[in-house]
């Protein structure tokens, strides 16, 4: 009976813990709640808890009041006499179960339980405040009054809406004029390149640099090109560099979509309010790239004021990835009408998880392809092409080079043809989850 009794009692503290842990997590997000209607509903549940906790304070009262420990005494013979053996007093610790007052119905004993569970380490939250570096104010003070107007005009809507999607660190005003005056230092370094060139030749002998002994008009039409060529390439390299990080982006998200939407399709289970699900996912710190645009969706909702569905609507519309924007376009649409979000987001997973499976598949093959090319073209083609260009020096045939000469060329072809395969691969390979 005691047994019992005390293992009742283990089980009643047990529950009495997870109800004070659930009391106090509801306590902590009841003031952070705006909206009026959650914040009723959340107290109804938390006077649900107070009953809860007062029923199985009552019954643990009962079984304490029932234990009583008793040992049996030794029978002692009649012709002994009987020492009496003095025993130090025990002080026992009180436990106070008065019930406090009315207003709260929390029992003193419940309260230091409370107390305990809030000692815990306060989290140092830092904020980073990210400045303008020099080059991007000097920028904006050049030229951010005449983009300005350009922006305004639409005549750059296609790259202002790449910068978006690519979530780079940049309004479209400062990244226009960090185009503008990047392009326009390129252009003073290939004039100062083509003044080098015009005076000057490089050779692969020793010494590399030599006096140009050609006419200076025949040397200015061959080389001239530098000065168009270099502030040109700036110009077309920043301003399709948005376009090639939005694709970056939309593979990151691509990765980590599937896994996201199985773990949104469990929470969606418990019935949970659908903007809790984004803030879950977004606080889980698992999917970088999908919590950019999460955070995105939750400050049109919270900063913003925007209601659920016209915030996933206009998330879909400036989204660097295809599938996260159908997502977020086929929540709105179940939302609307009514729909099971378990059952979207079931099927939905299922869907993407097979996606990434035949993706997976995709790039295998892909990445086969690529080393018989690599093969091919870095080791068999240069070998080759050494022993045509030795053969045509022995021979006298065609144009003979020195040993020199062809070292270079063949080291050099070789170094650059590495480094554009490892840019490749980097640029094709997916992000580990």
């Amino acid at each position: 009976m005691i047994e019992d009794n005390i293992r009742r009692i283990a089980e009643i503290i047990l529950k009495e813990k997870k109800i004070m842990n659930e009391f106090s997590s509801l306590s902590g997000y009841l003031k952070k709640v705006g909206n009026e209607k959650e914040k009723k509903l959340i107290s109804e549940h938390i006077e649900k808890i107070k009953v809860s906790l007062k029923s199985l304070n009552d019954e643990l009262l009962k079984n304490l009041e029932e234990i009583h420990i008793e040992k049996p005494l030794n029978e002692i013979p009649v012709n002994k006499e009987i020492q009496p053996v003095k025993k130090p007093a025990i002080k026992m610790p009180s436990i106070n179960f008065k019930k406090s007052s009315a207003k709260d119905g929390i029992s003193e004993m419940e309260k230091e339980v409370l107390k305990r569970l809030k000692k815990k380490k306060e989290k140092i939250v830092e904020k980073k405040i990210k400045k303008p570096s020099s080059y991007v104010r000097l920028a904006n003070n050049f030229f951010a009054n005449y983009v300005k107007m350009i922006v305004k005009q639409k005549r750059l809507a296609t790259l202002e809406k790449d910068l978006i999607k690519s979530n780079l660190d940049f309004t479209s005003v400062t990244y226009i004029s960090i185009l503008m005056l990047s392009t326009i230092i390129s252009a003073g370094i290939a004039i100062l390149i083509f003044v080098f060139f015009l005076f000057f030749s490089v050779t692969p002998e020793l010494p590399i640099i030599t006096l140009s002994t050609e006419d200076i008009g025949i040397r200015f039409l061959k080389i001239f090109w530098i000065i168009f060529l270099i502030p040109a390439g700036t110009f077309l390299f920043m301003y399709f560099y948005p376009s090639l990080e939005k694709k970056s982006v939309e593979g990151k998200i691509n990765q980590e979509l599937p896994f996201a939407t199985i773990n949104m399709s469990a929470i969606s289970g418990s019935r949970i309010e659908p903007i809790k699900i984004f803030s879950i996912i977004s606080a889980t710190k698992e999917y970088p790239h999908l919590e950019k645009e999460f955070n995105k969706l939750l400050n049109k909702i919270n900063i913003y004021g925007y209601d659920l569905v016209t915030a996933l609507k206009d998330s879909a519309s400036n989204c660097p990835s295809q599938k996260l924007a159908e997502l977020f376009n086929g929540l709105a649409t179940t939302i609307t009408s009514g729909g099971d979000l378990f059952d979207f987001f079931d099927k939905r997973s299922q869907t993407l998880l097979f996606e990434y499976r035949l993706d997976k598949e995709k790039r295998t093959k892909t990445s086969e392809t690529f080393m018989d090319i690599y093969i091919s073209v870095v080791i068999a083609a240069p070998m080759i092409l050494m022993l045509l260009l030795m053969m045509m020096r022995i021979s006298g045939l065609g144009v003979a080079l020195s040993t020199g000469t062809i070292t270079f060329l063949i080291v050099g072809g070789v170094s650059l043809i590495n480094i554009f395969f490892l840019i490749f691969l980097q640029l094709k390979q997916p992000e580990a989850l």
